[in-house]
């Protein structure tokens, strides 16, 4: 492990013109144009996979398109790690917003990367975080110092839902058995502070309808008499929420999780800048739940918010009229034991509830996902914690995600192990925007890091 620095600076360029092999291949798992290409990178991974010393290197057909996986058992007593990343990216569109192609890496400096950074669609997310295992794993077999088994697990659907990962997950438990699920999809706080991922937010997502008269009316004939479904459902979304910005729907608060004194001081060592925040987003004011701070509030509390609102006439000028329905789509962000079933049902009683009997309401529940999070004394957690702190000379702080990664909470029900969120990226990266990029420094420093986490990981079983 000694050399384990000077072996990545020897080898730097190679694995930087790897990564870019990679992402010179658009695979866009949302446009069916790009599924020849989606495939062709399935079939990159697993070329890649093998030369690093992977062995039962397949190529896993599903409904969609398929799963990498390989593996590496060293022995059947020792701790197994399975590694979970995509090989599918976002679309580029709108092109005319990079500043170079999406398709063509290049390295260019950046005020957060000094030491340049890759510029390209997946660049971060998640090709680079991804290819960082498949480096690692190499490193340790040329080393001789792999000291746990590994499996690698790389779908090509997650930025389209991950429409087949539980279908294979659930065909496959024998052969994806684990003790610790390895992932690097998310961030961390910069690159002097390092941090890891260990909570994220569940997710209920619905869509409502409000239907008021048969048709549309004249608003002059007819306005004052007949109910006006977006009057009527701006009020009622408007009483989802108090005065203290809390959640009006019964029973929505019964199974939130309540973080420790304890807790909320560690989170609160991650340095975050009000005025900044609000500067970045040129807004006056925050704006949240009653005795809790930004930060807390985008991660750590559940939140309701409207996605999209629609009904009536918008085109040029004026036509006065009364829509028949009118529509919204809303969104729940869910902590630790809320479930969204349970938060789906309580929306849609309450929902329907509270309407007029002037109108019809229709509630449909979307995609839905469970929250997740992982301890501090987990001994996985424990390893990845003294990984960072090897690497960056100080220790991680543990963060709370806001946002929502399904398969994480899928992973634990379907093969029983705790996941690990090492993620290298910058928020400052634009993943899933134009001119999308990753930091050399965090690419390799996230190939230096991962070996750390296998050694200690397997010191402490």
């Amino acid at each position: 492990m000694s050399e384990l620095k000077q072996k990545i600076q020897e080898n730097k360029q190679r694995y930087l013109d790897e990564l870019f092999d990679l992402l010179r291949i658009p695979s866009i798992s949302a446009d069916p144009a790009y599924k020849n290409d989606v495939l062709k990178t399935a079939d990159e991974v697993a070329k890649r996979l093998k030369e690093a010393g992977a062995e039962n290197v397949e190529i896993c057909q599903t409904p969609g398109y398929p799963v990498v996986y390989a593996d590496k058992i060293i022995d059947a007593n020792k701790p197994t790690v399975l590694v979970y990343g995509h090989y599918d990216v976002q679309p580029a569109d709108p092109f005319e917003l990079w500043d170079s192609g999406p398709f063509e890496p290049v390295i260019k400096e950046t005020p957060n990367h000094p030491q340049g950074a890759i510029f390209a669609r997946g660049a971060c997310d998640d090709k680079g975080q991804m290819y960082m295992h498949v480096k690692a794993f190499e490193l340790m077999m040329q080393e001789n110092s792999l000291p746990c088994n590994v499996k690698f697990m790389i779908e090509g659907e997650e930025e389209v839902g991950s429409k087949n990962l539980e279908w294979y997950v659930k065909r496959n438990h024998e052969k994806l058995a684990c003790d610790v699920i390895l992932i690097s999809d998310t961030g961390m706080l910069a690159n002097d502070t390092p941090s890891i991922t260990a909570g994220l937010r569940g997710l209920a997502y619905m869509e409502v309808e409000v239907t008021g008269p048969n048709r549309d009316l004249h608003s002059g004939l007819y306005g004052g008499a007949v109910a006006n479904p977006i009057n009527i459902l701006t009020k009622m979304i408007a009483s989802l929420q108090d005065e203290d910005n809390k959640i009006t729907i019964p029973g929505f608060y019964d199974n939130v999780e309540v973080l420790s004194k304890e807790d909320r001081a560690e989170m609160a060592k991650a340095p975050f800048s009000l005025e900044n925040y609000k500067k970045a987003l040129d807004i006056d004011d925050v704006h949240g739940e009653t005795g809790y701070s930004t930060m807390e509030r985008n991660s750590i509390r559940p939140t309701l918010d409207v996605n999209g609102i629609w009904g009536g006439y918008t085109g040029e000028g004026a036509k006065t009229v009364i829509a028949s329905k009118a529509y919204a789509k809303i969104s729940m962000r869910l902590v630790p034991h809320q479930t969204p079933e349970e938060i789906s049902e309580l929306f849609e009683k309450h929902f329907i509830s509270i309407a007029p009997k002037s109108v019809k309401v229709k509630v449909t529940a979307h995609h839905g996902g469970l929250g997740y999070v992982t301890h501090t004394d987990n001994p996985a957690y424990v390893a990845a914690s003294k990984a960072y702190e090897t690497t960056f000379g100080k220790k991680p702080i543990p963060v709370r995600s806001g946002g929502s990664i399904p398969i994480v909470a899928l992973f634990e029900q379907e093969l029983k192990a705790k996941s690990i969120l090492m993620g290298f990226g910058l928020d400052s990266d634009a993943i899933h925007s134009p001119n999308e990029h990753y930091g050399v420094f965090n690419y390799l420093k996230g190939i230096e890091t991962i070996p750390y986490f296998y050694k200690f990981y397997a010191e402490s079983h």
